[in-house]
């Protein structure tokens, strides 16, 4: 009867069965290393899944939005903000225009979300109120709301925390953060200017932190006379609808027609298709893609992530396979195939991944529900409800099982293709030469090369920042491809590495050349070793430049108000109208007391002051529709004329048709009001000091000529040409038909200047400087305006808040100081770095320990032949210096680069930043951080081990 060779039906489950059991028998025996696998896959997975879960619990449900924001009201009908009738609010959302034409009618006017409201509803208005109450000597405001908010309808918006309703015509209901604030307790008396009241319960509103200073009103609580006194407009006023019929999305369209925004119930739970809500001849909204730049950011963070702890978790499979090879030659020579030595070490990978992806999901999962029931209870709106995103938690499932069966493949081909003898022999895989992996190396980093290269190319290839938008999915997702593949390429090239630079090495101290020599003759366990600290460097140093740029273009786009540790105090106090409508002449204050109370309340952080003059300020002035623009602009009591420059024709920003700028570096878009109208007080009156003081720049001779012969000092060359600047003066009472925002309003007059150009060191919001005649000759009404205050250092919230008591001791006249950019880049950056290298060692000492405990043997040879432990010391300190060095230097170059393009190609910043004293200090502190430690805890007494069987 013929030999049957076939296999066996079921033979291959049969094997596979084997394999597992023997895995999990192996994991058992050897829980240290089986935990740390777990951990390093798991904790990557729970920082993913918890990632994702708090992400999407900061986006609310239609379900919460009614909830929050409704309660058990139908809808709620409030002013709306819109250019013209044709305009569609958002769905979901009622302070938002979605979609409009565009275009300023003159002659709308929005109508009174009260005369909106349909028949048939119970009203229920809430409405905002501006108080004040005394701080000491100091008045500061106090938010007040006028509503039933422990109505029936309300429920699931206002909750009672503590304490009762009220009962009597003084007692009232106050947020959390009013008691704070104040030092109040219930049934304390707080004096407001609606009143003396007595809090006798908190209240918390759903859509707003606890922290805020509310204090809840009902009717005949407020008088008239204070009610006269707040702002009368529409937008003060929300008016919610209780009742059994829905508000359907027609009567959304019709009120938005109107300039009223309605929030309805049955539209947020029942959206509208796309084609309802957009205006017939107006192309729809283009995808929002700025945040592109982010989330190509977190896309490399989270692919080398993975990439590191898959390769650390190789480093600790090949540690097991190694002690495992006589147990899987036993198996081999008894008749089992490579595959199936193979799956042994594969299915301790599918055993350790799926028990670590699982437990990584639950501990994201629990994290983020504790993390948002805890800011939930703590009063915070910031996360609505928990939210576990399924798909995006399955992926980070998904992908850490991968990672841990591909860590676990590498070691379980080598050992498979070893012979069955030689193990039992030696117990040691012999090593390869490993020409086929430094190839395949090097092949891959051609490929990453080609990849960083197409998707830089591309991201540069289109002029229109339009199209380049559109091309940043595909851009970025080339870019991290290549990261990726390059620190691929990067770890299969490193066997060859290690052989080229141990080449050479009979010049260096003993424990130098041990260690050389080691590393070569054991590649297999120097290799995941180098490959685990490579990701870690590769990551640690793309953070760095990455969150660098992302530094560089928040520098860039700071808006400076003046220069650092400056402000400008006003030297004149509006004060609120009567309750006829009429004006109170504004409060004046002297420079020189307002000088010395700011300087009795910060002492010495106060390094100078100087009175700063300007054109007379718009005051006293009728606004709105229906003025009388037959009152002349300026009069003896009021003034309604701001002056500005204006830029000549070819010296506009040039913007696409979605307004991003066509280049940043443009002189035309760079410094001081480039993209942004002045303000009333952005021209100014003043000699070389004051400018050497505002602009932090000395004006030069010839512009102090040019400012004396009746001209003016300019701080951006784009409001120049043919050395003239042209002032203008605009009525604010109108509005002009003109896209651009310096031409809102209508133009008075116009006059063309001598200028010469003084750029500030900062982009301070100011156009220029004039003398004091020349604003005399133009009819300018120059006069002190404000005082400019220099600190030497930013203040502290406790002593911004004793100089505005001490100031003005007004409402809502605060003490702010430019902060600058110097107050937290420098420790942000470090702190960058900190936890870069904290990275970087966590996986040197992992795979530091893990070599140590493998070269144990070579360890305990070593002192057989007489080996002091100093040597023994210093082998271990020369291994890890080789490794973590070698591993630091190749990841910093394959994680830097692609970050750079990342960075430039993705529009992160007009330039890249590139933190090379940082990386230096990365590229030096962890080796000789991770070699100073491996010496240190290198034992110098060995333990005694028990006699290897067979030998």
């Amino acid at each position: 009867m013929p030999l049957d060779l076939a296999p066996a039906p079921g033979g291959r489950r049969g094997s596979f069965r084997v394999a597992l059991r023997m895995a999990r028998r192996d994991i058992n025996r050897h829980t240290g290393r089986s935990l740390l696998i777990i951990l390093l896959i798991m904790l990557p997975v729970a920082g993913m899944t918890g990632a994702v879960t708090l992400f999407q619990s900061t986006q609310k449900t239609p379900e919460e939005i009614v909830r929050y924001e409704l309660g058990g009201a139908q809808a709620r009908f409030s002013a709306l903000p819109v250019p013209n009738a044709d305009s569609v609010q958002d769905p979901l959302n009622d302070t938002m225009v979605a979609h409009s034409t565009g275009v300023h009618d003159a002659d709308f006017t929005g109508a009174d979300p009260a005369d909106l409201i349909p028949p048939g509803y119970e009203v229920l208005p809430q409405r905002q109120l501006d108080l004040t109450t005394g701080v000491g000597a100091a008045t500061v405001s106090l938010q007040g709301r006028l509503v039933d908010a422990l109505h029936p309808a309300f429920t699931g918006k206002y909750t009672l925390l503590e304490g009762r309703a009220p009962r009597s015509a003084e007692e009232v209901l106050v947020s959390p953060g009013l008691l704070e604030r104040f030092s109040l307790g219930l049934g304390e008396h707080i004096t407001t200017s609606a009143g003396s009241f007595v809090p006798v319960g908190t209240l918390r509103d759903a859509d707003a932190s606890d922290r805020n200073s509310y204090i809840f009103l009902r009717d005949g609580q407020v008088p008239d006379s204070v009610l006269n006194q707040q702002p009368g407009s529409a937008q003060a006023v929300s008016y919610y609808l209780v009742g059994p019929e829905p508000v359907t999305w027609a009567l959304v369209r019709e009120a938005n027609s109107q300039g009223v925004g309605v929030l309805s119930r049955s539209v947020v739970l029942n959206p509208p298709s796309a084609d309802q809500r957009s205006i017939q001849g107006v192309p729809p909204p283009q995808r929002h893609s700025d945040f592109t730049a982010l989330y190509a950011t977190f896309g490399l963070m989270a692919a080398l992530a993975l990439l590191e702890v898959g390769l650390l978790a190789g480093a600790a499979f090949a540690v097991g396979a190694k002690r495992q090879v006589r147990e899987l030659a036993l198996l081999a020579a008894s008749g089992a195939d490579s595959p199936t030595v193979r799956s042994v070490v594969t299915a301790g990978g599918l055993w350790l991944g799926g028990i670590a992806v699982l437990s990584g999901a639950a501990l994201g999962l629990c994290s983020a529900a504790a993390v948002v029931h805890w800011v939930r209870f703590m009063g915070s709106p910031r996360f609505p409800g928990f939210h576990p995103d399924v798909p995006l938690t399955l992926v980070s499932m998904v992908m850490g099982l991968v990672c841990c069966i591909l860590a676990a493949m590498a070691p379980a081909n080598q050992v498979a293709r070893q012979a069955a003898l030689g193990a039992l022999k030696s117990g040691r895989a012999p090593a390869g030469n490993g020409k086929r992996t430094s190839l395949a190396g090097a092949a891959l980093l051609l490929v990453a090369g080609g990849l960083l290269a197409t998707g830089w190319l591309l991201g540069q290839s289109a002029a229109d920042p339009d199209i380049k938008a559109g091309q940043l999915p595909l851009v970025a997702g080339l870019l991290i491809a290549g990261a990726v593949l390059a620190v691929v390429g990067f770890v299969l090239i490193v066997g060859w590495a290690i052989v080229v630079l141990t080449a050479r090495t009979d010049w260096l101290p003993l424990s130098v050349r041990l260690a050389a020599r080691d590393s070569t003759r054991n590649r297999g366990r120097t290799v995941p070793a180098v490959a685990a600290v490579l990701a870690a460097a590769t990551l640690a140093s793309a953070a760095l430049v990455l969150l660098a740029s992302q530094q560089a273009g928040m520098r860039e786009n700071h808006h400076w108000n003046a220069l650092e540790n400056q402000t400008f105090l006003p030297l004149s106090i509006e004060r609120p109208f009567l309750a006829d409508g009429s004006s109170q002449p504004p409060v004046d204050v002297e420079a020189a007391d307002l000088s010395s109370a700011l300087t009795g309340a910060l002492g010495s952080s106060v390094a100078w002051t100087k009175t700063i003059s300007a054109p007379a300020y718009v005051r006293n002035c009728a606004f709105g529709p229906g003025s009388d623009l037959s009152v002349p602009a300026r009069t003896a009591t009021s003034n309604c004329l701001q002056y500005s420059l204006a830029k000549p024709p070819g010296n506009e920003c040039p913007v696409t048709p979605q307004g991003r700028v066509v280049n940043r570096d443009d002189w035309r878009c760079r410094g001081s009001l480039a993209q942004s109208p002045g303000s009333q007080n952005s021209i100014m009156i003043g000699d070389a000091e004051v400018i050497g003081a505002v602009l932090g720049r000395e004006a030069g001779q010839e512009a102090l000529a040019v400012l004396d012969a009746g001209g003016m000092v300019v701080t951006n060359p784009v409001f120049v040409r043919d050395g003239e600047t042209l002032l203008l003066a605009q009525d604010v009472r109108t509005q002009a038909e003109h896209p651009d925002p310096y031409l809102m309003h209508k133009t008075v007059s116009s006059t063309a200047l001598a200028a010469a150009v003084v750029e500030p060191a900062e982009a301070v919001p100011y156009y220029g400087f004039i003398s004091e005649e020349t604003a005399q000759r133009l009819g300018m009404q120059p006069g002190p305006a404000e005082l400019l205050v220099q600190l030497n250092r930013h203040p502290s919230a406790a002593e911004a808040d004793a100089a505005a008591a001490a100031v003005y001791q007004q409402p809502r006249a605060g003490f702010w100081v430019e902060p600058g950019i110097s107050q937290e880049n420098p420790w942000m950056t470090w702190s960058i770095v900190a936890l870069s290298a904290l990275i970087t060692f966590s996986a040197a000492g992992i795979t530091a320990g893990l070599s140590l405990a493998d070269a144990r043997p070579d360890h305990a040879t070593l002192a057989a032949v007489g080996a002091s432990p100093r040597l023994r010391k210093g082998l271990a300190g020369s291994q890890a210096l080789l490794t973590s060095g070698l591993g630091t230097l190749l990841g910093c170059s394959a994680g830097a680069l692609p970050a750079v393009l990342i960075a430039s190609a993705t529009g992160m910043s007009a330039s890249v930043d590139v933190p090379w004293l940082h990386l230096l200090a990365l590229l030096v502190a962890v080796p000789l951080t991770g070699a100073f430690l491996a010496w240190l805890f290198t034992r110098a007494r060995l333990p005694a081990s028990r006699r290897a069987v067979g030998m």
